[in-house]
């Protein structure tokens, strides 16, 4: 299936959605939603990285049934997070394969119909603040995936700065 280009008005259009609004729910669904039509995914999921625990906090997911919000999972000594926290690398697992190499709710991620993932570290200057995750079926996600990926992952750098301080009413 051929996907738009993400376009400075698809940026625009989520830029002004966090400027208009307090809910961040409505910033991630935006987000979510963008991401859908410009690359395609089957589970979109934001996790806010807690270093003093090295745990990652679920705050978004497209699926809160499968994934729901405030779960948790530690990182600590795993390659993915070496590579998403620690380096602050795009990590694609490719296949079914890889998938069950790096994730230990595989069987869950595979029951979704998903056999690949792209997680987008969401930094500001050096700081990883978390991670914007993309799941779909094998070879979904690759070198023409990553720079559009980059951009709408850095939409959420706002969202993740505030580490979940309410904003002003």
């Amino acid at each position: 299936m051929q996907r738009p280009p993400l376009a400075l008005e698809d940026v625009a259009e989520v830029m002004e959605r966090a400027a208009s609004t307090q809910d961040p729910q409505a910033v991630y669904a935006a987000v979510d939603a963008l991401v859908q039509r410009v690359i395609g995914h089957r589970l979109f999921t934001v996790l806010r990285y807690l270093p003093e625990t090295v745990e990652v906090e679920r705050i978004y997911s497209s699926n809160p049934s499968a994934y729901p919000l405030a779960g948790r999972k530690r990182k600590q000594g795993t390659l993915w997070g070496a590579a998403v926290l620690d380096r602050g690398e795009i990590y694609i697992a490719a296949d079914a394969a890889a998938v069950r190499a790096a994730f230990s709710d595989h069987e869950l991620i595979a029951s979704l119909g998903i056999s690949s993932i792209m997680n987008i570290p969401i930094r500001f200057g050096s700081r990883v603040l978390g991670t914007m995750n993309l799941n779909h079926e094998a070879g979904h996600f690759g070198a023409q995936t990553i720079a559009p990926a980059k951009i709408m992952g850095s939409l959420l750098v706002p969202l993740l700065a505030v580490d979940g301080v309410a904003l002003p009413a």
